[in-house]
């Protein structure tokens, strides 16, 4: 999961960062409105975490844009503002949360976690999706009830997949997923991630494997039981 944290005061920032990284997280930061409008404009996060006292444009100002441009990426205020005027302005304007400060960090990984399941039609940490078990919160995945031992890169793809199951996704999609538009390598490198995943299902199946190429479009994620579509050519 990859996260954006809008925060300029940096020991709250890092606070946040080394709590979040601690579960697993990928953390990205930005000290004020104007970076933090370019980094989601150009990176797909699963979350941001912001703050509503910044120093160039403010919370309500950065919301209210992100939502007139169509972003829908979860946003948790969390703020030292703690009137119902304000919680109420930024869950109208569209904010999915508002925590005040000072705050539970246990708390507010818990929230981020609870959002981005919400946002993506799941309700629980575990993504079932055949005989394949993805535990979100864990980063664990299993197969047949056995656990795969994953890299964090094989993982971040499997889970990928798992929260857009169905949909067929562009090797950019998981580039942007693993390094968030950071010193990403050339786009051939998820062949590479998709085939150890292959190797380490199959290995595990006897054969079977869920991990389907559509030519010229991108992989998808579906159960050995899921009739092909038939308007893709699916290896």
């Amino acid at each position: 999961m990859r996260l954006l944290i809008v925060e300029d005061d940096s020991s709250i920032a890092h606070c946040i960062e080394a709590t979040c990284i601690a579960d697993r997280m990928i953390c990205h930061l930005a000290e004020d409105g104007v970076a933090a409008l370019e980094m989601i404009r150009t990176c797909d996060y699963d979350a941001v975490v912001l703050d509503l006292m910044l120093p160039d444009i403010n919370g309500f100002e950065i919301l209210a844009r992100l939502r007139s441009i169509k972003i829908g990426t979860p946003v948790i205020v969390l703020s030292g503002l703690d009137t119902i005027e304000d919680k109420v302005r930024c869950l109208t304007i569209g904010a999915d949360d508002y925590i005040t400060k000072p705050f539970s960090r246990i708390e507010l990984v818990a929230r981020i976690y609870a959002i981005v399941r919400r946002t993506v039609g799941h309700f629980s940490s575990l993504i079932t999706v055949g005989p394949i078990e993805i535990n979100i919160k864990q980063r664990c995945v299993k197969v047949f009830n056995v656990e795969l031992s994953l890299t964090s890169k094989e993982y971040a793809i499997m889970e990928l997949l798992a929260l857009k199951k169905g949909a067929i996704l562009p090797k950019e999609a998981f580039l942007n997923h693993i390094y968030g538009g950071m010193d990403e390598p050339e786009v051939k490198i998820v062949d590479v991630f998709i085939c150890r995943l292959r190797k380490k299902i199959s290995d595990i199946t006897g054969g079977l494997n869920f991990i389907e190429t559509v030519w010229g479009r991108g992989y998808t994620l579906k159960t050995f039981d899921e009739e092909s579509d038939e308007e893709s050519q699916v290896a």
